[in-house]
């Protein structure tokens, strides 16, 4: 199959779905108690796709050339049932003549629900995990998640899926004066040798709710510097063209960081990501302002062919490369929340 490509020749290969636009958390760079309090309008239960909906549309997906599928929100594991959504997409990849064979699922979580629900998810076809913590401080994390949530119970979810055969990566999203200088070396040191990769994110624009300043990034560059002075650290290769993070590896054996710049070094050359919103919008950029709907086409009853052109002919108008163009006036502009669109 001749792989589908937008207009910067860029294939179609990562489907990002978010289930769901509710949190259990209030993280202040993303969904601030002053915006997401109490009186926020969340969508309704019938705005969301279905189960059914989300696996028929990454059904379609895999046909056109997606080989992995991760499950975000918002916070996924607050949708109920999750886990028969997951059972759902592993029917896609055992049947191979759906075009779905080798089809990764994979999911992004804050972690707080996993402990009950890491099996589960493993039992139902899920491969891999990350989970989001941006400091091992109990403190500092109270703090971030703006809803007293300890780091311990979040380190359980992490046991909880190591223990159930889930791979782990962690990801900690990194702002100057919170979890910068000494805690990156606190979290680094949490998780060398354990197995799981931990990897550290450039504080990015996403949305226009979350307050964000240039000054507020601590470039990819300053986070390998600062571990490297205490565990020297040597670059490893990549494990694919469209990924995101550069990996460095412990000299000492212990396992390996990645460091996504997104702000400082772009990578919108390789960008292979398409994203699905919980109520069927699709957005080919994590900074998109506007999605294109696919909620409605499926509701009135479309083919799966006349699907699959709506699909082919959005990947290929696709021209986003934000990041790349990234200025102080392209901060500002009113972008797609990341509760909304997963990240």
């Amino acid at each position: 199959m001749e792989p589908l490509l937008d207009r910067l020749g860029r294939p179609l290969e990562t489907l990002r779905i978010s289930i769901t636009d509710r949190c259990n958390f209030r993280c202040v760079y993303c969904m601030p108690k002053e915006v997401f309090g109490r009186d926020y309008a969340f969508l309704e239960r019938t705005a969301l796709l279905s189960f059914e909906e989300i696996a028929r549309t990454a059904r379609l997906f895999a046909q056109l050339g997606v080989t992995t599928v991760r499950i975000t929100g918002g916070e996924p594991l607050v949708r109920r049932n999750v886990e028969r959504l997951i059972a759902q997409l592993k029917e896609i990849r055992l049947a191979g003549s759906a075009g779905g064979r080798g089809l990764e699922l994979a999911l992004t979580t804050n972690g707080a629900l996993l402990p009950k629900l890491a099996q589960p998810l493993k039992d139902a076809g899920l491969d891999r995990i990350t989970v989001s913590l941006d400091s091992v401080d109990d403190a500092t994390f109270r703090s971030l998640n703006d809803v007293d949530f300890s780091v311990e119970r979040v380190l359980d979810g992490i046991d909880a899926a190591a223990e159930a055969g889930l791979p782990v990566k962690v990801n900690a999203v990194v702002k100057r004066g919170v979890n910068d200088g000494e805690q990156l070396v606190q979290i680094a040191e949490r998780f060398r040798g354990t197995g799981h990769v931990l990897r550290f994110i450039e504080y990015m624009d996403v949305g226009h709710t979350n307050g964000w300043r240039l000054d507020d990034v601590v470039s990819a560059d300053e986070i390998v510097k600062t571990i490297g002075a205490r565990w020297p650290l040597e670059p490893a290769g990549t494990h694919r063209p469209d990924e995101t993070a550069k990996r460095w590896r412990y000299a000492d054996g212990a396992g390996e960081i990645g460091v996504i710049a997104s702000v400082t070094q772009p990578f919108c050359g390789g960008c292979s990501r398409a994203r699905l919103s919980a109520e069927g919008k699709l957005y080919t950029c994590l900074f998109g302002v506007k999605g294109h709907d696919l909620r409605g086409p499926l509701r009135l009853g479309a083919s799966d062919e006349e699907l699959a052109e709506l699909l082919r002919s959005v990947w290929g108008r696709r021209t986003d490369r934000y990041s790349e163009l990234r200025t102080a006036e392209t901060a500002t502009l009113p972008k797609v929340e990341m509760s909304y669109i997963g990240g």
